[in-house]
């Protein structure tokens, strides 16, 4: 898809008289909602003083535009709602009744997506689609605009319509969950605690491990024990902090502290008292970049273009072929800033030694 040339429409939206917004994306996940704070931000950019509300379903995406001032109504539908007609097609006729004045599908290729912003009333509707006519929308970009990043795809899409001019050059919006600087307190206190518990320093850096994920992008519990050796040695004065995933069972195997929450903003608060957080490709990783905490994502069998960590200090890193030794190695050498100053000469001389000298030590992976 192509990633430097935007063509605009040719019929733009207007600068004016966009008051009321709607973002349809009724997904449960963690991920894709956090991938949606971008929009909101391109969206206040563009349309001071308008009202934003969002379709999602489950409850996390309240959690994630709590403290949003700009949006107004999080409309969650229940998850799997066919399974529960009644609910599910209360809150869409309730939706239904609202007039918007521009209603966004950032969705590319999701029928359910769609589906329901035909259903719903707007002056204008903005999405992708490839046949105009028969996509339902006012503002039918082409698929061909899209980029990679599904952060940035509906940054894109806005762009589009509003035939912003040098739009590859602006930069894109980042991961931005907003905690307030209570909760961030909060997180601190949190962390300062844990930390003293266990009997680690809480001088930097403190390094956060979520060693859970779905599937085959789950890394196994021995595989995360070299990783963690190797970074030890590397970085001895490093202290662990292990963020325990939504069922409650540490995936370390409890050797270090570990923290827990099923809430969304304050697992966020506590990442943000991290120098780094270290994680596979999952919804924790998003959280972690939108709690605005350095990120190592590690990809094994996902696309990095697609999902990858942007952003200052943060970091995807693609695993295949290599050993948990080996990625250990390769987040030291890449954050030399952060933990360079930590690993004593002797450790730099093994690092060194692992693959190919000062040649690897400079190797680095694209933000």
């Amino acid at each position: 898809m192509n990633e430097t040339k935007t063509p605009h429409c040719n019929e733009p939206l207007p600068r004016k008289g966009i008051f009321r917004i709607l973002v349809c994306r009724p997904n449960h996940r963690l991920g894709n909602t956090i991938l949606l704070t971008p929009l909101i931000t391109e969206l206040e950019r563009h349309f001071k003083g308008a009202e934003i509300d969002v379709i999602s379903e489950g409850d996390i995406a309240e959690e994630v535009f709590a403290t949003f001032f700009s949006v107004r109504h999080v409309f969650c539908l229940p998850r799997r709602g066919f399974k529960h007609p009644l609910p599910f097609l209360r809150l869409l006729h309730d939706v239904r009744r609202r007039g918007y004045d521009l209603i966004i599908d950032p969705c590319l290729g999701s029928g359910f997506s769609r589906a329901v912003t035909r259903l719903l009333h707007a002056t204008y509707k903005l999405g992708f689609s490839d046949t105009p006519q028969h996509s339902g929308l006012t503002h039918a970009a082409p698929t061909s605009i899209a980029m990679q990043h599904m952060a940035k795809r509906p940054i894109n899409l806005l762009r589009w319509a509003l035939c912003q001019e040098h739009a590859d050059e602006l930069g894109y919006p980042a991961l931005d969950i907003r905690l307030t600087d209570l909760e961030l307190a909060h997180g601190r206190r949190v962390v300062a605690e844990l930390l003293s518990v266990s009997r680690q320093t809480s001088s930097p850096p403190v390094v956060g491990v979520f060693a859970n994920a779905t599937g085959a992008k789950r890394y196994p519990m021995e595989w995360w024990r070299e990783f963690i050796d190797t970074f030890k040695t590397l970085c001895p004065t490093a202290s662990i902090l292990e963020f325990i995933p939504m069922h409650g069972h540490s995936m370390l195997g409890s050797e270090w502290p570990g923290y827990f929450s099923s809430d969304i903003r304050r697992m966020g608060a506590v990442m943000a008292g991290m120098d780094l957080m270290i994680t596979a490709d999952c919804g924790v990783m998003h959280l972690a970049v939108a709690s605005r905490v350095a990120t190592v994502g590690m990809f094994s069998v996902t696309d990095a273009s697609v999902y990858a960590p942007y952003g200052h200090g943060n970091s995807p890193l693609p695993t295949q072929g290599l050993s948990a030794r080996e990625v250990a190695c390769r987040v030291v050498a890449a954050h030399p800033d952060l933990l360079g100053r930590h690993v004593p000469a002797s450790s730099v001389e093994e690092l060194q030694s692992m693959r190919g000298g000062d040649l690897f030590l400079s190797q680095a992976w694209a933000p």
